[in-house]
């Protein structure tokens, strides 16, 4: 027995009271890397399952047996970026003949970066109803331990086009704008990503390397030097990778900031004294304070 077949017995204890309907899509969510992150609830979905629409059936076979999950073969149907929309229609058919219908991408949680948007719209427009059973996401896996603050607001970019050009256009629109940005990527292409991401200079990124799986890594670092910490280890390329590009530096927006209200009081007070209480005020360092009133004062004096 697998190890992690105890769960499938504990999933039926944990929700079997619980009201699964037919006639629905069930978007589930599997693990990213560890199979521990599987939930109770998405393992009694599986097993009541009597269609499961995947993105690559062979990986769904294994991922179940994984938990002593078997299905008989007319239960198995691809679905994936190039049969999509056809696929949809055959979803539909079996649930309106009372099925109950799982879909299952190569892991995580679908129709993210993944196929499976298509059909979630397809199931909704034929008035079928969709239920999400939620789970693991490397989006927001990165994001609770990126150490944002402010308001949550983020922008998923997912993929970058793999083509120079459009690549850096997006940049440049990550650039100009101040929320953060979560950005999804493949070993054979970090590297190039990175050279690009490079030009946002001290912006702060947060990078997940194989999140959730044995080699795990979290870095942070400022963009410029994303390049280098990619170099100084080969293992810094391998597997997949999501990045947090952090909103603008905030840090810069406080000396802003600060520097509008030194501006204001030093047309009013003594240097020092318009130091004191814009740092008093901001709570910046009073030293740069100071270096940066010098710095105005001799402008304004030349």
């Amino acid at each position: 027995m697998s190890r992690f077949e105890q769960a499938l017995a504990a999933s039926h204890a944990a929700t079997a009271s619980q009201d699964h309907p037919s006639s629905c899509l069930y978007v589930v969510a599997t693990p990213i890397g560890n199979m521990a992150d599987m939930s109770l609830r998405a393992l009694h979905v599986l097993s009541l399952a009597d269609t499961l629409a995947c993105e690559d059936t062979r990986h769904s076979q294994t991922l179940l047996r994984l938990y002593g999950i078997e299905k008989p073969a007319h239960a198995w149907l691809a679905l994936h970026q190039h049969n999509e929309a056809q696929a949809s229609q055959e979803v539909i058919v079996r649930l309106r003949q009372g099925q109950r219908a799982v879909y299952l991408s190569d892991a995580g949680t679908p129709a993210i970066s993944d196929p499976g948007a298509r059909l979630v719209n397809a199931v909704q427009a034929n008035q079928l109803r969709c239920i999400p059973i939620p789970g693991s996401s490397s989006v927001t896996c990165l994001l609770s331990v990126s150490g944002l603050a402010g308001d949550g607001q983020f922008v998923f970019r997912g993929f970058l086009s793999s083509k120079s050009a459009e690549r850096q256009q997006s940049i440049l629109e990550i650039a100009q704008d101040a929320r953060a940005q979560v950005i999804l990527e493949a070993p054979h292409r970090i590297v190039a990503l990175a050279k690009d991401l490079a030009s946002l200079d001290q912006r702060l990124i947060t990078i997940g390397r194989e999140l959730t799986k044995q080699f795990e890594q979290i870095h942070q670092l400022s963009a410029i030097d994303l390049p280098a910490w990619l170099s100084k280890s080969e293992s810094h390329t391998r597997g997949e990778f999501a990045l947090v590009i952090h909103p603008m530096n905030l840090l810069n927006n406080s000396l802003a900031s600060a520097e509008r209200i030194l501006d204001l009081l030093l047309k009013e007070l003594p240097l020092k004294t318009a130091v004191q209480l814009t740092s008093e005020i901001t709570g910046e360092a009073r030293n740069s304070l100071y270096e940066l009133a010098l710095k105005k004062r001799g402008a304004s004096e030349a």
